[in-house]
């Protein structure tokens, strides 16, 4: 396990907060493609031993959000809980051409039958399977085995508070919007 410490080979006042294709093409695409990614930040991590609440310091924490690469699995079994789908899978596109360059998949956290306030997002390729066999039908004649890296997902892992609202659009709002907004409440007041 690769120890995560930013201040290293980042920039002061460094801040990771990607669009969802961006986490898919600069970073996921590339970890499938075994190309290098710079600056190389989101740590490999088999998440299903470790409940939420272990991640500060094993993933790229920013804020209240945990990143991390993981192993497509469909166990996803902690020693506490269960990580359960909440049906709600997304595409992701490109913005400029709007190609689907991946899939953003929604699981809550369960500890025992009770649902928790710990959500993931789990961003994947499209076709994996499709792109794996291809690549092993290349005519490779190496008898060494390579991992096959088209089976890679990026997780974001947070907890959901229940004073936290989403705009009708479905984006979650910050801790600074959210101030915002109410400061446009005030506009509404007449002072003395």
């Amino acid at each position: 396990l690769r120890s995560i410490s930013l201040s290293m080979n980042l920039p002061p006042g460094f801040r990771f907060f990607p669009t969802d294709e961006e986490l898919v093409v600069h970073f996921l695409h590339r970890k499938a493609s075994l190309l290098p990614c710079h600056p190389d930040v989101i740590p490999d991590l088999d998440l299903y031993p470790y409940d939420p609440r272990d991640l500060p310091g094993k993933a790229l924490q920013e804020g209240r959000q945990w990143y991390f690469y993981s192993r497509k699995t469909q166990e996803r079994v902690t020693s506490n809980g269960y990580w359960g789908s909440m049906g709600i899978d997304e595409p992701i596109f490109t913005s400029s051409t709007h190609k689907k360059v991946g899939i953003k998949k929604y699981l809550t956290f369960y500890l025992g039958d009770s649902q928790t306030n710990w959500v993931m997002q789990e961003y994947s390729l499209p076709d994996s399977s499709s792109r794996s066999s291809k690549r092993s039908n290349r005519g490779s004649t190496s008898s060494t085995h390579k991992p096959d890296y088209s089976k890679w997902v990026i997780c974001r892992v947070y907890e959901q508070n229940c004073s936290d609202e989403e705009d009708d659009d479905g984006a979650e709002l910050s801790c600074l919007d959210e101030v915002f907004l109410s400061l446009d409440d005030l506009d509404e007041v007449s002072l003395p």
